[in-house]
């Protein structure tokens, strides 16, 4: 009686064997009612994890060298790093059937910087978006032209910027005529200085999306650096804002973004099973419909729209540049900085 007693409160052997897939991804690359349908169709669940930056995927990633998670999102430019330090494993594409429905671009892989090393392929491409400006037409009367419109003292208070630092140093650099992911010695005190003034001009630093939308509601916010493109034009219009979004002469920075299995997973044909469900249509598509992204299965790649889409690439140095961030955005006095 006693052993039936205790039987009765250890959860049965099923509910304990119940298998977990540890998703890291970005807002809106999966959806709660596609992540149901996928524990339901492989009778698992699903952890999923949001990041918004790339210093956080790097700290999430990074720390635990992808022993927390079994798959994750990672742009083609900072993928490098993770393929470097042995996070990221090859990938299949015969073994994900689902890439045979995307666009021929996107079906080779020799194609894309940064997908392919030594012959193998690390990612599989998702989703991609140009970070351009968004201008509140009610306090831009003109339609900026360039990127320095964000420093411009006349909408001080006024600007929305990303909180990330390979971006923000990227975009600073891009203003200054510099190349923007090969930054030399000389060139960091100026571009700490440009980032000084940028912090001093902008009302907030945001990380989401939804962020923008909620300034937007509650203050007088006249730019914003858009981070997540289309997504965000999207979504401040539908909450009734009235703005534009235009590619800046200095070009727009631009993301492709992937998925990636981590080297250290024990899931591996779980982990490719969400890979090719995310390349389904029906879900690959909501991507577009439902948030202003752009999916691999449909419409054009974009290419370089004459020379103003700047594919992101890989840095010079990271950690610097995220060190140096860190100080800017905390208020570190100029004359204290490198």
């Amino acid at each position: 009686m006693l052993f039936l007693l205790l039987l009765g409160l250890v959860p049965s052997l099923s509910v304990q064997a119940e298998e977990v897939l540890r998703v890291l991804a970005w807002p809106g690359y999966a959806d709660q009612d596609l992540v149901e349908a996928f524990e339901q169709r492989h009778r698992v669940r699903v952890q999923l994890s949001i990041v918004d930056s790339d210093d956080a995927l790097w700290q999430r990633m990074g720390a635990g060298q992808g022993r927390d998670f079994d798959v994750f999102a990672v742009n083609t430019a900072e993928l490098q790093r993770y393929i470097d330090e042995g996070i990221a494993a090859p990938v299949d594409f015969g073994r994900l059937p689902g890439t045979r429905k995307q666009l021929p671009v996107f079906r080779n892989p020799a194609a894309i910087p940064g997908l392919s090393r030594a012959g193998l392929v690390y990612g599989v491409p998702y989703t991609y978006a140009h970070m351009g400006l968004i201008y509140n037409r009610k306090l831009v009367q003109e339609a900026p032209d360039s990127i320095a419109a964000l420093w411009d003292p006349r909408y001080q208070g006024q600007v929305l910027a990303f909180d990330g630092s390979s971006h923000n140093f990227s975009l600073a650099a891009m203003r200054l005529g510099l190349h923007p992911f090969r930054l030399r010695d000389r060139d960091w005190k100026p571009l700490v200085l440009q980032l000084v003034a940028l912090r001093r001009n902008v009302l907030a630093f945001y990380s989401q999306p939804e962020e923008v939308v909620e300034l937007f509601r509650t203050n007088p916010v006249a730019l914003v650096f858009a981070n997540y493109g289309g997504q965000q034009v999207r979504a401040l219009r539908q909450a009734g804002a009235d703005i534009g979004y235009v590619i800046p002469r200095e070009g727009a920075l631009a993301w492709l973004d992937c998925w990636v299995i981590s080297s250290k997973t024990r899931r591996r044909e779980l982990a490719e099973a969400w890979i090719d469900y995310m390349l389904e249509p029906q879900v690959s598509r909501r991507l577009s419909s439902h948030h202003g992204l752009a999916n691999t299965l449909q419409g054009e790649w974009p290419g370089t729209e004459g020379g103003r889409i700047v594919w992101l690439e890989p840095v010079e140095d990271s950690e610097r540049r995220g060190k140096l961030w860190e100080r800017v955005i905390s208020g570190d006095r100029p004359e204290r900085l490198p």
